[in-house]
């Protein structure tokens, strides 16, 4: 059994990234490139969606909270579900009170999250989506916002920052342009990819140096020989991304035999991170590395796990799965999808149907395989519905 101290830990892992209102020009299509649901489908879509949010409503905690223990991560991800919904919207009292949940974290340094904790990257980053959602002309909401861009882009491990041996964080350092769980800890992809969608919502523009300095880490996380400078990816050549490149390379999924040779198993939500990051940091479509995980996608393509995942592990971080491949494909902008056999897919409706038939009676998801507390219905809830809302939106 996993306790609770190691649970808020694990949360980081499975850091989520949200919906917002600007998307990047590399990768952004336009409105009218994307195709209509079926209108039963998007009957059943917002029903879905109004049956979450009823759970949602109920399970809020006196104090504006969802799942207090775990910070205010988990109550911004579900304040920004019912932001954006036109039953709901910024005024609505639910919000408001989870908006004063959020704001009692706010620290001197600029940041969000719970004193004396950890994680200060992945709340912070959360925060600030739900904050980005809300209307810029409350000086409250603008101010904690703009504080927290400046902690975050702070926080990025680069020039201004050594390592805890004392080392100067360079382009040359392995750790350079990543984020991670806060100051001490090593940088991962899931916890970059997270900022730079925080900064994207933020109105951050892809000019500024935190994207470029990101894109140096994501290129680590990159299975690809031909970019990345790391020794772990010598001879790789599937375009897929792992969890980090620190201490020799991380993958979740373990390592996997090509040409006889053990390398790190690239799998479906660290690529779908990378190459959403990629497009956000305005990395042109026809560059290499965009190319290269665009393939790997289309040769991946599912929604029946989190793919190439081995075994049982498949079915962990699913839902993680499901929001950050909404993101990416909306950030990439085209309506269909072709897998490596040409079949063409219409993302948005295979996702929708999904998640329809996931969704338990009474209102929730949640996975069975717990592993990074998608074992929570409201943090599984939310993820579920800021997919659904980017699906349709």
């Amino acid at each position: 059994m996993i306790r609770a101290g190691q649970r808020v830990a694990a949360l980081t892992i499975a850091a989520v990234a949200l919906p917002g209102a600007r998307a990047p020009a590399a990768g952004a299509g336009a409105a009218s490139d994307r195709k209509p649901l079926p209108p039963q489908l998007r009957k059943q879509v917002d029903a879905s969606i109004a049956r979450a949010l009823d759970y949602l409503k109920s399970a809020q905690g006196p104090d504006g909270e969802w799942v207090p223990q775990a910070g205010p991560a988990i109550t911004a991800m579900v304040g920004q579900c019912f932001v954006q919904h036109s039953r709901y919207g910024p005024e609505h009292p639910i919000v408001q009170r989870a908006l004063g949940y959020v704001l009692k974290h706010r620290q001197p340094d600029g940041g969000i999250y719970g004193a004396g904790a950890g994680l200060r990257n992945y709340h912070t980053s959360v925060c600030l989506m739900f904050l980005s959602s809300l209307p810029k002309s409350d000086p409250q909401v603008r101010e904690a916002r703009d504080k927290a861009v400046a902690f975050l882009k702070k926080l990025q491990w680069a020039e201004h920052r050594k390592d805890p041996d004392g080392k100067a964080v360079t382009p040359e350092h392995v750790w350079y342009g990543g984020a991670g769980y806060g100051q001490h800890k090593r940088p991962d992809l899931s916890n970059t990819q997270m900022m730079l969608e925080a900064l994207n919502q933020s109105g951050l523009p892809p000019s500024d140096p935190t994207y470029t300095k990101a894109l140096r880490f994501i290129e680590r996380c990159q299975m690809l020989s031909e970019t990345n400078d790391q020794p772990f990816a010598r001879h790789a050549d599937d375009g897929g991304f792992i969890y980090t490149p620190a201490n020799d390379g991380e993958s979740k999924g373990g390592t996997v035999v090509v040409d006889g040779r053990p390398m790190l198993r690239s799998y479906g939500s660290m690529t779908y991170a990378g190459f959403k990051s990629m497009l956000y940091a305005n990395v042109s479509r026809n560059d290499v590395r965009v190319r290269r995980a665009l393939g790997w996608i289309r040769s991946h393509y599912t929604l029946e796990e989190n793919p190439n995942l081995p075994g049982k592990q498949s079915k962990q971080g699913l839902y993680y799965y499901y929001h950050v491949f909404a993101r990416a494909l909306k950030a990439w902008g085209e309506p269909a999808l072709a897998d490596a056999k040409g079949q063409k897919h219409d993302w948005r409706a295979d996702l929708c149907r999904k998640l329809v038939s996931l969704q338990h009676p009474d209102g929730y998801w949640v996975n069975e395989a717990d592993r990074w507390m998608e074992g929570l219905p409201p943090l599984v809830t939310a993820y579920s519905v800021l997919a659904l809302q980017t699906a349709i939106k």
